[in-house]
């Protein structure tokens, strides 16, 4: 049974909103270093944070204050976790506000970097929401990454941000580019949506035979008022079964021992994408 070691790292804010997103981005990075740290000695091999893991969710907000938060990619953070990737020899996927080097464009992306220290690249997050409370169109503009899948030394591995979850395509077409194992690194709040927390993830496991590593943040960040952010980041199954899940409100490293051979087992057994019709879908591509 060939056994894969995954983290997911849960943090809550560690600064004022007030302050200044270097202010921010310093005290959340020294809130994960410990966690990182305790994930290497503990044999994590592909270790993910939350969405934007340096800064808050700043999106309730339409303030131009934030747009000092994006950095570049390769940048200051993502060398960082080159670094701590190649001293622990562990992938890390590093979800961040990106600056694209056209002035005034930004990205919500994650970089993935391998085991070895090496930048493999980057998904951006493609599916943007614009309601009350997540005004995420002023603040980024949708990725067009064609569902990148990357292979690093333990698996090949997707990423699919956070409002992504809701969008099965995206799902399928990670799993149709061989991923065999897809992290969502997200910021979702108590609310209409949580009870989809622990309904999607798994349907999407199961739907595309492949573990799914599912990330949030937790507690209140202030002044926004859209709610607590529920943490109960876990480990689904390709069976769509949750194996290990996080606490709902407490800072945590959730380390779970994931068997790839169920992704092989999984969809030889189901067939879906054997048994799928592309020939039939042409609907769910029509622009209207």
């Amino acid at each position: 049974m060939a056994k894969m070691r995954g983290g997911l790292i849960q943090v809550g804010l560690k600064a004022d909103t007030s302050d200044s997103p270097a202010k921010i981005r310093d005290a959340m990075l020294a809130a994960h270093r410990p966690l990182i740290e305790k994930a290497g000695r503990g044999g994590v091999q592909v270790l993910c944070f939350q969405e934007v893991f340096t800064q808050p969710y700043f999106c309730p907000s339409q303030d131009v204050k934030w747009y000092a938060a994006a950095e570049s990619i390769p940048g200051p953070t993502t060398e960082e976790m080159q670094a701590a990737a190649k001293k622990h020899q562990m992938v890390i996927v590093v979800p961040i506000y990106e600056a694209d080097p056209v002035a005034g464009v930004y990205y919500n992306t994650a970089a993935v970097i391998d085991a070895d220290g090496s930048y493999l690249g980057k998904y951006r997050k493609t599916h943007i929401p614009q309601v009350a409370g997540f005004w995420e169109k002023f603040f980024f503009k949708p990725g067009a990454s064609r569902w990148p899948v990357f292979q690093t030394r333990y698996c090949k591995l997707g990423v699919y941000i956070c409002y992504d979850r809701h969008f099965p395509e995206g799902w399928r077409a990670l799993a149709l580019n061989g991923a065999q194992y897809i992290v969502n690194p997200s910021a979702t709040v108590a609310g209409l949506s949580e009870y989809l927390w622990k309904l999607e993830q798994p349907a999407a496991a199961a739907a595309n035979g492949c573990w799914i590593g599912a990330i949030n943040r937790v507690g209140r960040e202030q002044p926004w008022n859209i709610g607590e952010f529920y943490g109960q980041s876990y480990f689904v199954n390709p069976r769509g079964q949750i194996e290990a899940i996080a606490s709902r409100d407490s800072d945590e490293l959730l380390v779970h021992d994931m068997d790839m051979d169920m992704v092989t087992e999984v969809r030889n057994l189901w067939q879906f994408f054997r048994d799928r019709r592309p020939d039939a879908y042409g609907r769910l591509t029509d622009a209207e």
